[in-house]
């Protein structure tokens, strides 16, 4: 199994901020770029610089030569009393100038040139690991580097002495280490001077180059906010328009002509919902007068004292029936056609607690079958509104509880105020409204199945329709949640309470 390398390394990647929009990603580019240029041009720099120093330490190891190690010879170091003495001469050598004699293996003499005239510092103590060390350099004539613990780190040299001895001379590499520490220095300081500087005006200009995009993003965002699902829909202005020949321009162009066949589409479709709604209400107050007709002809009929067959009897009947059953459809139809239009309703305080009440009573004598139950708030509770459409919001739960609903059902109307909102709720356990029926509940002639309701029954499927209409024009909401044994409608009004 190959084991994982280095998993604190991408732990540590892993929570690095990552940007998110463009213009941060783009600034963080640029940033990423310009270090990993400053890096190489910073590193190549310290390497040559080191590299340059070095070869010039070589060299001057080559012109010293063994002149300072050869004075060792004698065990002593004495300053010479004539310029270009070869031994014993320490005066021509750089303050820490380093010189041993070596004899087999042994270090018999190590001194160092000390600064100023200090002559009694020269002689050098130096360590096992230091002598193993100065044993292992070979006399080849080319520099090596080594530390020694006394000293630090040198470059030396070294050469066959005329007694059969080793000569090493060394010079100090604190000067090049210096050097290249302080280059180090000076191009952290200035490179990072420089990425902060870049990173700033990379941001600046990443930021005004983007500043299109961001007019597009911003007209898409208002585009977004918009409610098109119905209604007439007015779109914001234009994204301003760019050079065609650039990416921003580009996008920003199909944008406007996206939004121009967007605009195109909702206006055709407004009118087409303008067109069918007024149909709607046309013919439905064009229908009211004939159905009304065709009902009262029938029950008169019914009123005949003479002798009727008895299938013309039930002719009768079922023609009086079902021309109720058409009226009451055509005057729930012109009722949606109305609130769709945005017909004001009435804005006049109204007792909810007495028209629930009324509601429930009802309720119990039309579904005796039903276990009705009836929870009321302390004290009234009255809202603004139309009090007759608010009764058929309640009449129409409240029907659709006992339709749909098996007999024997518990049915719970229970009405609160939560935080200045009237909560009107109607629960009952009967079966449930069906997962695929729950999403269009609220929409017009939606029937649920017949397995639900345990007979025949229901209506034309517009109660619930009407219920939302209501509701929304009242500035409400209504929300169902249902499953098997718990199904529960919810209305929440404004409310005062007195």
């Amino acid at each position: 199994m190959r084991r994982r390398r280095w998993p604190w390394v991408r732990a540590g990647v892993r929570l690095l901020p990552r940007p998110r929009t463009m213009r941060a990603r783009l600034t963080a580019g640029l940033v990423v770029l310009l270090a990993v240029s400053c890096a190489a041009v910073g590193v190549a720099a310290v390497y040559e610089l080191n590299g340059f120093l070095t070869g010039r330490l070589d060299q001057q190891l080559h012109d010293v030569g063994v002149r300072f190690p050869a004075s060792l010879e004698h065990g002593a170091v004495k300053p010479s009393d004539h310029d270009g003495d070869e031994h014993g001469d320490t005066r021509r050598q750089s303050t820490g100038t380093f010189g041993a004699r070596l004899v087999g293996r042994d270090v018999t003499n190590a001194a160092v040139v000390p600064s100023g005239q200090d002559i009694a510092g020269l002689n050098v103590s130096l360590t096992a690991s230091d002598q193993r060390t100065l044993a292992g350099i070979p006399a080849d004539g080319h520099a090596h580097t080594v530390c020694l613990s006394a000293l630090g780190d040198y470059r030396v040299m070294a050469a066959r002495g005329l007694d059969g001895d080793v000569l090493i001379t060394g010079l100090p590499m604190e000067p090049v280490r210096a050097a290249v520490h302080r280059l180090e220095l000076v191009a952290g300081c200035v490179f990072g001077l420089a990425l902060v500087v870049a990173g700033v005006a990379g941001a600046l200009w990443v930021r005004w180059s983007l500043r299109p995009l961001s007019r597009v993003a911003a007209t898409a965002t208002r585009v977004s906010e918009l409610p098109l699902a119905s209604g007439e829909v007015a779109l914001p202005p234009r994204a301003p328009e760019q050079d065609p020949r650039s990416e921003v321009g580009r996008v920003a162009g199909a944008f406007n002509r996206m939004l121009g066949h967007v605009e195109d589409a909702l206006t055709k479709r407004h009118a087409s919902e303008e067109r069918l709604r007024s149909f709607a209400a046309d013919a439905s107050h064009e229908l009211r007068t004939p159905i009304a007709s065709v009902r009262g002809h029938a029950e008169l009929a019914l009123l005949h004292p003479d002798p009727v067959p008895p299938k013309v009897t039930r002719a009768l009947e079922r023609i009086a029936a079902e021309s109720a059953r058409m009226g009451e459809m055509v005057d729930d139809l012109l009722l949606l056609a109305r609130l769709d239009a945005g017909r004001p309703l009435e804005r006049l305080p109204v007792d909810l607690t007495h028209l629930v009440l009324d509601s429930v009573t009802d309720a119990r004598a039309a579904g005796p079958d039903h276990r009705w139950t009836l929870e009321l708030a302390e004290e009234p509770v009255t809202v603004t509104g139309d009090a007759h459409r608010l009764q058929q919001v309640l009449a129409n739960l409240l029907a659709n509880a006992r339709w749909h609903t098996p007999v024997g059902t518990n049915v719970t109307v229970s009405l609160e105020t939560d935080a200045q909102t009237a909560v009107v709720t109607v629960h009952d356990d009967g079966p449930g409204v069906p997962e695929d029926v729950q999403p269009g509940v609220f929409e017009r002639f939606t029937r649920a199945d017949r397995r639900r309701t345990g007979g025949a029954g229901g209506g034309a499927g517009l109660g619930l329709s009407i219920v939302a209409a209501v509701v929304e024009a009242h500035g409400g909401t209504v929300a169902l949640e249902s499953r098997p044994g718990a199904t529960k409608f919810t209305v929440r009004l404004d409310a005062t309470r007195t």
